[in-house]
């Protein structure tokens, strides 16, 4: 009864060489078979994914992260919202997933460390690694399939229909949050400016007496100059004594013109000259009482800039026009 297990085997053979033996045939099939047995049970395991591998796919428009936790021992699956999460957020969410993660971080190919604030859209267009308690996992970027033409299309005017809305519906309490800051800083200016103006105030009142003085100081030489020249002239020499004397003296008045023109590169213009002279006693003033003209224009032009926010955000809430528009007309 032994044999008849072997009769099969021996009819396979039929078409074999006459000094083949049976049991060598026997020997070629089991090793045929084991062989092809082999081949097709590593092509299974190949198919598989390891058990610790980090792996990114698509689902529904929407990242998912799967990756194996260390303590637990099972796979976890968690879906990112690209243009919302941050690493930081993602490394977090992973690590209340699994307390025993003690430490993770993210580096990109070349071995730099990814800032925890860096969103995760941008972090998923390139390769990286992901260091879970000194374990490293090289994690591939996702493949996303490209949208058509008409869908991305469709999309963009979907966005833009969202924008509008929520401009429309949140710009009026924008404007007014804003209203209220600029009239906030706009008061904080002022009481900052009280004081310096009255010092200001008082600083030049002084300088604007002492160059009324000087102006009129002025005309009292001119006037003794003139009757001086007329006194010599009439009643003490002759003109033609007294010609060339009014000649130098006319000479003198034009170089002195001049050395103001080459010292202050500028005419010597009446209106000019009492600004530069008020100046002058101005802040020789300023210094001796301590007041600092730098933080006082400083203040100044903040509170303009304020006052001009303020009338251009005004406008639109009068007009009923958005600020683009404004901005356009001026």
């Amino acid at each position: 009864m032994g044999w008849v297990p072997l009769f099969p085997r021996l009819i396979l053979c039929a078409n074999l060489p006459k000094n083949t033996s049976p049991w060598s045939v026997l020997q070629v099939q089991q090793l045929r078979q084991t062989t092809s047995w082999t081949q097709q049970k590593g092509a299974c395991c190949s198919t598989l994914v390891p058990s610790d591998e980090v792996t990114v796919n698509y689902r529904y428009g929407l990242p998912v992260v799967t990756l194996t936790l260390p303590t637990r021992g099972e796979r976890c699956q968690f879906t990112i919202k690209p243009m919302v999460v941050t690493v930081g957020a993602f490394l977090q969410d992973v690590q209340r997933e699994d307390k025993g993660i003690e430490k993770a971080e993210v580096f990109a190919r070349d071995g730099s460390k990814v800032s925890d604030a860096t969103l995760m859209e941008v972090l998923l267009m390139n390769d990286f690694k992901l260091v879970i308690n000194g374990k490293t996992y090289s994690v591939s970027a996702p493949k996303k399939g490209k949208l058509s033409s008409e869908h991305a299309t469709e999309m963009e005017d979907i966005k833009s229909l969202v924008h509008r809305l929520f401009v429309a519906i949140h710009i009026e309490d924008h404007q007014v949050k804003k209203e209220r800051e600029l009239l906030q800083k706009l008061e904080y200016l002022k009481e900052q400016l009280l004081p310096l103006e009255q010092m200001k105030d008082r600083i030049a009142d002084s300088a604007d007496a002492k160059t009324s003085r000087l102006l009129w100081v002025g005309l009292a030489l001119m006037s003794t100059q003139g009757g001086a020249l007329a006194w010599l002239t009439w009643w003490v020499y002759s003109w033609d004594i007294m010609e060339p004397v009014t000649y130098f003296i006319t000479y003198g008045s034009a170089m002195a013109f001049y050395a103001y023109f080459v010292l202050t590169k500028q005419d010597y213009i009446y209106p000019h000259a009492k600004d530069r002279q008020f100046l002058h006693y101005f802040y020789r003033k300023s210094k001796s009482q301590r007041f600092n003209v730098q933080q006082y224009n400083k203040l100044k032009e903040d509170l303009a800039e304020a006052e001009e926010s303020l009338r251009r955000l005004r406008q639109p809430l009068q007009l009923r026009l958005p600020i683009q528009q404004i901005n356009d007309k001026d």
